[in-house]
């Protein structure tokens, strides 16, 4: 048991090890004897867990597709509102893209046109920003008239645009950039009455 815990816990580290190379490095450039390096393994451990490059770079992308889909899985209480719960996940993917290197690398790897995708993070965000609009639109919240797919335009170009520019300056992906984008875009998505109830700053700890 302990020879397969201390396993699992190698592979894990090359994960990360292989994300931080890729996000200093660049995908193309970043070799897997600076990643074994980092993880502090041999090169055999290495291939022992990944027969390549290509192999630990699908890996990586996997991993990250988990934490999407772990920031993305709020529940929304009953009678909450899913404009509130938009603007919350957009802060708290920001945050996540600011502090885990993996998440980051993911997103990256979906602007990538030298590889197949085998998953496509920021297409998966795209879906689920659009499923909340529509959900937000069924249940009134939103301002007559206000088109899904031209509000998921701007906030998934925002959101993928911060965390481009956020590789090199993290304040794109600081709360206050967030909020800000909200501030803008509330008042042509929420009816007025509504709007003073959406915190643009988000309602949740980081």
């Amino acid at each position: 048991m302990a020879k397969q815990e201390r396993a699992v816990r190698t592979r894990d580290t090359l994960i990360r090890s292989a994300a931080e190379v890729f996000d200093r490095d660049g995908i193309s450039t970043a070799s897997l004897t600076a990643i074994s390096s980092r993880a502090g393994v041999s090169n055999g451990a290495l291939h022992f867990h990944f027969a390549s490059k290509a192999a630990l770079v699908d890996v990586v992308e996997e991993v990250a597709l988990t934490r999407l889909l772990a920031v993305t899985s709020s529940t929304l209480p009953l009678g909450a509102s899913h404009v509130q719960l938009l603007v919350d996940v957009t802060h708290a993917l920001a945050d996540a893209l600011r502090g885990d290197v993996v998440l980051r690398v993911g997103f990256a790897l979906s602007g990538e046109t030298s590889r197949a995708r085998r998953v496509d993070l920021r297409e998966r965000w795209r879906c689920w920003v659009e499923e909340t609009l529509q959900q937000a639109e069924a249940e009134g919240e939103l301002c007559r008239g206000a088109e899904i797919r031209d509000v998921g335009t701007a906030v998934v170009a925002a959101t993928v645009g911060f965390e481009v520019l956020g590789v090199r300056d993290s304040t794109w992906l600081a709360a206050s950039t967030v909020a800000r984008f909200w501030r803008l875009l509330l008042p042509s998505l929420v009816p007025a009455v509504r709007l003073a109830g959406i915190e643009a700053g988000g309602t949740r700890s980081p």
